[in-house]
């Protein structure tokens, strides 16, 4: 409990707004799981869909505009540290995987799913996997099926259709992999 009043404190020091630790606990009921939800102040507060999903999420903060949309048997897991920038749009039909220390640039999407079959199939979706300290730049869009491996960076606009390596820098709208960097310290 005294942990996590001083965490409280030490937080209002760095200048995060109580209205975001307010605007938090309403988004909380939303979710599974243990942790501080920040949920920034400045706009709407984020949407949540959940129709028959699971939703995990741990200590994260989330911008306005953000909406998540869960259905029925998917599930969203969401890691400590992530932050999710304005209109961020998760889609998740069957799983979506963010690892901790995700960062996310604004109006990026990120699906498991087509949301609608083509030629009398059913909808397909595959599982979406961002491991730990992923960057994902603003307006970038991350498709069914991708696995995006720990420390990689998304460029701003790349439509992500194949799994990306740790430690890649990608971009473009191909998300071509440009190159690779070395281990961070973190």
């Amino acid at each position: 409990m005294l942990k996590g009043l001083g965490r409280f404190v030490e937080r209002l020091r760095e200048g995060v707004p109580l209205s975001a630790f307010c605007r938090g606990l309403l988004l909380r009921r939303h979710f599974e799981g243990t942790g501080l939800i920040l949920s920034m102040p400045g706009g709407p507060l984020p949407i949540v869909k959940n129709k028959g999903g699971t939703i995990v999420v741990e200590s994260c903060t989330f911008e306005a505009g953000v909406r998540l949309e869960v259905y029925k048997g998917g599930t969203l897991f969401i890691g400590k540290g992530s932050y999710l920038n304005r209109n961020v749009h998760i889609v998740v039909a069957e799983s979506v995987t963010i690892g901790r220390g995700v960062k996310i640039g604004w109006d990026t999407e990120i699906m498991d799913t087509d949301l609608h079959g083509h030629s009398g199939k059913e909808a397909r979706s595959r599982p979406v996997v961002l491991e730990d300290h992923v960057w994902i730049g603003c307006r970038a869009m991350l498709l069914k099926g991708v696995h995006v491996g720990r420390g990689a960076i998304i460029g701003a606009g790349a439509i992500v259709t194949k799994d990306v390596p740790p430690l890649a820098v990608v971009a473009g709208p191909s998300a071509e992999v440009l190159f690779s960097i070395s281990e961070p310290s973190y």
